[in-house]
């Protein structure tokens, strides 16, 4: 391999595994935090955070730690409804993700105070796409939550080198309370 392909190979990028969770208030609209931190730096998107892997944290308790470490918000396993599981490779150029995406169907009474993550607000899902989201969000999470988020799965993975033509491959998808038994 020469040193101009070396440099554009995503072979040795970090795996980062991480939740993504969609809260909502009693109006049912979204809660969004707008990140002070990358990824995804000065854009708004769910709130989320990192698995703890070195402490064999499964994607269920990662949810309901960075739930309440973040806004003090309670919850616990039957609170949520895990939706889709997407593999981004080569994120900003930065690493590879794993995220799992939950629906939270308890309601959260509050706007949870900022923080170092950032900035929360609460936003009906129509105006979701007039904000500054990233847009992987645009084109693979939000549709995602559309479609999945209330009673469905889907698998996905996405190739994120070229950020303008993001290719999505869904691998697996599913409305599970269609299913019979």
């Amino acid at each position: 391999m020469t040193a101009s392909n070396a440099e554009f190979s995503t072979d040795s990028l970090p795996l980062k595994i991480s939740t993504l969770i969609f809260l909502r208030n009693q109006k049912g609209e979204l809660l969004m935090l707008k990140r002070s931190k990358s990824p995804n730096e000065g854009k708004w998107s769910p709130k989320g955070g990192k698995l703890e892997g070195d402490k064999g944290e499964s994607p269920f308790e990662c949810a309901i730690r960075e739930t309440n470490e973040e806004t003090g918000f309670q919850i616990i396993e039957t609170d949520l409804h895990l939706f889709a599981c997407v593999s981004e490779k080569n994120y900003e150029n930065a690493g590879h993700w794993l995220m799992f995406l939950f629906n939270c169907n308890k309601s959260l009474n509050y706007l949870p105070i900022d923080g170092d993550e950032g900035k929360f607000e609460f936003f009906q899902r129509s105006l979701i796409e007039t904000l500054d989201i990233p847009p992987s969000d645009q084109t693979l999470i939000w549709p995602l939550f559309d479609n999945y988020s209330e009673s469905g799965f889907a698998v996905v993975r996405a190739d994120c080198s070229d950020p303008k033509n993001l290719k999505v491959q869904v691998e697996e998808s599913g409305d599970w309370a269609m299913r019979k038994p």
